[in-house]
Formats: structure tokens, sequence, C-alpha cells
């Protein structure tokens, strides 16, 4: 384990990979067979990291372009290289590739309390692809529908005059109540770990450290008005494909603005000794006009998954709702003094 890693692992950080980031291969090597277990099912087991540097939605500077060339891919990591070097704040999700694309050594500064540089995030992997959904064709998330829009507005609009009445007003994550699925982001705290038995499988997340336990029997999904978090998976095998199907989220569950209405399909396909596809299409019509569809290549990797603990008792909590009642008896006496 390497100095960083310790140093990422004692403050929740997350894991710490290789420098440099290596393109991730997406075919698999002559000769290359899907290891089994002894059932006789595709081994998927392991550690699996989505550190992949592609943008969730295709930039406007690869409109129409599916894959980048060879010397484009240089040019990105030449770029990325320079954003990291600035030692500026850390560059979640897309914005890493997002800054590189756009010419920025400087990568601005959150202005915010206890921030970090990009020294404490994972590497990036980089590959050819230019957004991480591939369906609709052109990269883009389908658009949003008038009741998701209404949705979005209404609860704007709460929180505006009720920001922290009580711990329910405030997100789920920050709550560390559920962090959602699926779980597309990189770089910070994204890997998981699958295991497997004749019966079922077991996928863990380092975010929060969920385990969606995938009953592979044909057990019939949960009724109807049962509802969870993170949905009712159930599994099977199409050909070297763990195909994993997830309904019956909760009202309260959020992806991206989804309602109880969502439903994911999972795919998991070993595509190389060291690479995982993972893709998933996400279908609500309550939320989009369209289902869409995203690839992930996850890279295989001795690491641990270390413990999420989130705010360990929650003390953040207290805070945010001890500075709103102060923000109210403040907001009292103003109106006192002006009557």
């Amino acid at each position: 384990m390497t100095y960083r890693r310790v140093i990422a692992a004692s403050v929740g950080l997350g894991l710490i990979i290789g420098l440099a980031g290596s393109a991730i291969a997406q075919d698999a090597p002559v000769g290359w067979t899907v290891p089994r277990t002894v059932d006789g099912t595709p081994d998927l087991q392991g550690v699996w990291a989505n550190n992949s540097v592609t943008p969730l939605e295709r930039p406007p500077q690869w409109a129409g372009k599916t894959r980048l060339t060879d010397e484009e891919l240089a040019e990105l990591k030449a770029s990325a290289a320079a954003v990291v070097a600035s030692g500026l704040d850390a560059q979640f999700g897309d914005q890493l590739v997002l800054k590189a694309l756009e010419g920025l050594t400087d990568a601005g500064s959150y202005d915010t309390t206890g921030n970090y540089n990009q020294f404490w995030m994972a590497d990036r992997d980089f590959t050819n692809q230019t957004s991480l959904v591939i369906d609709p064709p052109d990269g883009q998330v389908p658009a949003v529908t008038a009741a998701a829009t209404g949705r979005s507005e209404e609860r704007r609009a709460y929180l505006r005059l009720h920001p922290a009445d009580g711990p329910e007003d405030r997100p789920l994550g920050e709550r560390c109540a559920n962090f959602g699925v699926p779980r597309l982001g990189a770089g910070y705290n994204s890997y998981i770990q699958i295991f497997q038995t004749p019966s079922h499988a077991a996928i863990l997340k380092e975010m929060a450290h969920d385990v969606k336990l995938v009953p592979l029997d044909g057990t019939a999904h949960a009724p109807e008005d049962v509802r969870f978090w993170n949905g009712d998976s159930r599994g099977r095998w199409e050909g070297d494909t763990l195909v994993v199907e997830s309904a019956n989220f909760s009202p309260k569950s959020d992806f991206r603005g989804s309602s109880d209405g969502l439903h994911l399909v999972e795919r998991y396909t070993r595509v190389g000794p060291d690479t995982l596809n993972y893709e998933v299409t996400i279908t609500d019509p309550t939320t989009w006009t369209k289902p869409w569809t995203v690839l992930i290549p996850l890279k295989h990797s001795e690491d641990v998954v270390f413990e999420y603990a989130c705010h360990e008792g929650n003390y953040g909590m207290d805070g945010i709702l001890s500075g709103h009642r102060a923000d109210e008896r403040a907001a009292a006496a103003t109106t006192t003094q002006g009557q």
C-alpha cells in the first residue's frame, strides 16, 4: 500500500491509483477466455474501479464523434495532466476532462472551507470513448418530462422557504441515508466488489458501503407495494453476461430527479483479464422522454474496498440544524423589532 493510499484510507477519501492513468482495453486479448467459477458461470469476482475520465454526456467539442483517435486521446491526456499540475481544486466527475477540453490549467476554486486538490482524488483512466452515454447515439441524456420539471421546481420552491426545518429537508446523501443507484461518478469512492455463489451475486459499493444482494435462482420480485432505497433486484445469466433488473424503488429515492417508476437493467460482462464492462439502461417515463444507456469499462484492482463511514455519528446534521435555528431566531428578532 502506497503512502498516498494510506492517507486516503485514513480520511475516507477513497482509493488512489497510479498517477499516469492508462487506456482500458475493451477488446479481449487473443487467446483469452472468460474465467469460470466452480459452477461454470463467468467469474466476475473481485474489486472493480470506475475511474474513467470519460464524461457522462458527449461534450460539444466531440459532437458526432463516438471515439477519439489515438492522437486525440494523447492530446486529452496531456491537457488533463496540465489541469492536475495546476495544484488547485479537485475535479469531480466530468470536470477534469471538461477543464482539459477548455484548455484550462487554472482549475478554479470552490471557495469553501476544508477543500482539497487533485492529489486526494483517484487518478483517472482514459479510453477512446467520448461519452458514457451510448444510447441515444448523440451521447446526451434525454430531455426530462414536464412532470419531472414540475417536481424539481416544487422541491426548489419548498427548500427556499424550508432549507432545514428538520433533517428530512436535507439531501439523502447529506443525511447518510442513501446515495442512490446507479452510481455513475468516477474518481471518488467509485469502487465495487463482486461476490458470487450459484444462487446469488452480491455487489458491494464503496460509496456508503451498500450491498446489492441479487438472487439468481428465479425468485420473483417483491410485491409492488414493497419499496426499497436501491430497488428490488433480480438477476439472470444471458450467455456470459450477468443481467440485473431492479424495480420497486422507494418514492424517497432520487437518481437525477427520478421517481418511484425508475427501472434499471444492468449488464456486467467480463471482456478482458482486467476489464468488466458495466452497462445500464435507465427507464422512467415520468422523468425522461425515453430510456437511456450508459457503458462504463471498469478496471480490475488489487486494492481493497474501504469502509465508507459517512458522518460517523452524523455530527454534520447537528451543525446544519443548529445553524438554521439560529437563522430563525435572528429573523424573528428582526421582525419583532420592526413592529
